[in-house]
């Protein structure tokens, strides 16, 4: 479910999914972005959508050293 949305605040409970080789947009993300080793996290959030309505969100990005965060999206709505 990728949806826009804005962050409000740090994302809690992170947890590592897939490192490097075990993530299937490896190489997509390797020729967009640059980076070695990439990461697939997910974590939990207070974000805002569109409509104006502020929840608690599962995430789910992906990120490399030297890159940073990239390709952020909403999985599921916790509250």
């Amino acid at each position: 479910m990728e949806i826009d949305f804005q962050l409000l605040g740090d994302v809690k409970d992170i947890e590592l999914i897939a490192i490097n080789l075990s993530i299937r947009e490896r190489k997509n993300l390797q020729s967009r972005f640059g980076g070695r080793r990439w990461r697939k996290l997910k974590g939990v959030a207070l974000v805002r959508f569109p409509n104006g309505e502020v929840r608690h969100a599962e995430l789910h990005w992906y990120e490399a050293h030297g890159v940073g965060r990239r390709k952020m999206k909403v999985k599921r709505v916790l509250d």
